[in-house]
């Protein structure tokens, strides 16, 4: 790979995690897809291809037997890279504009019950500051559906607790406003006035201020996506609840009971930050599931 393609892919870089505001770990896949692919160009510039050479790669990759989510997303992965040299001029033309990747196979979200969010709730150590600061994450994931980026990234100015609200921002920097309860609320209050000050005391965490992270490390800076999973891991373990639990399924958890409870389909996808419709009628399915087996359970002729 050439000097070249290393200033593409790191302005690439840029550009998924500022621009698009992906995560981590999309921005970490969608880097290593491009890399992996101007390696099999083998010399070829990629600013040199045309459509032809992006089906062949497909092709390409398909002797690996990736699933069809893997392809997909590579196929997601190079369409965005030529999607971004074309905008920045670096290409006169798209030879991606067409490239399509395998339909996904449709399946639906897992989801907690409400007996078992409470379990892992009513189940986190609260005897250390960063152990009520866990507690408190998990509590704003169940009771505002936000994303585990979106949550790490609030600042103190996103508030609006007097009103029960929270702006974030979520993919491609749309923001909205999330609404928490007043149990959420109350925790993290306590978390604010009491904890916060205490999770790093060996470090000076300055004075707050609009920009100042709300969710900080033992060192005093923004706390990241992985100890949040790494408490729902630690605490899912100990219960031994027979279910892969991460802060998505919180997500999907949230907005499942809000269907189950007869909200409406148009608030839920405003309260997820769904672009369209379509991503929020997948809960739709849940809830009917639920119906059915709430039916084949409670009706004699069932």
């Amino acid at each position: 790979m050439n000097s070249r393609e290393k200033e593409y892919i790191e302005s690439f870089k840029s550009y998924l995690s500022v621009e698009k505001n992906f995560s981590e770990h999309t921005v970490s896949a969608y880097c290593s897809d491009i890399v992996s692919y101007i390696l099999w160009l083998d010399g070829k510039n990629c600013t040199e291809v045309d459509f032809n050479t992006l089906r062949e790669y497909l092709h390409f990759i398909q002797r690996f037997e990736y699933k069809k989510t893997t392809i997909a997303r590579k196929t997601a992965s190079i369409r965005t890279f030529y999607k971004f040299l074309f905008r920045e001029r670096y290409i006169d033309s798209n030879p991606a504009i067409s490239l399509s990747a395998p339909k996904r196979p449709k399946s639906l979200p897992k989801f907690l019950t409400t007996d078992e969010v409470e379990q892992i709730l009513n189940n986190i150590k609260i005897d250390t500051p960063a152990r009520f600061r866990n507690k408190v994450i998990l509590e704003l994931l169940w009771a505002t559906g936000m994303r585990v980026s979106e949550l790490s990234n609030l600042n103190f100015g996103d508030l609006n607790l007097e009103e029960n609200e929270i702006r974030v921002f979520g993919k491609g920097a749309k923001e909205r406003i999330v609404l928490v309860s007043d149990r959420a609320k109350d925790y993290l209050l306590q978390y604010i006035n009491t904890a916060r000050s205490l999770i790093a005391p060996n470090y000076d965490i300055g004075e707050v201020n609009e920009k100042s992270p709300l969710f900080i490390n033992s060192t005093g800076f923004r706390l990241q996506n992985k100890t949040i999973r790494d408490a729902i891991n630690d605490v899912v373990a100990k219960i031994e609840l027979p279910k892969k639990v991460t802060p998505h399924v919180f997500r999907h958890s949230f907005a499942t009971r809000l269907i189950e409870n007869g909200a409406d389909l148009r608030v839920v996808q405003e309260l997820l930050g769904h672009a369209g419709i379509s991503n929020t009628q997948i809960y739709t399915h849940i809830s009917m599931k639920h119906m059915q087996e709430v039916y084949d359970s409670a009706h004699p002729h069932s």
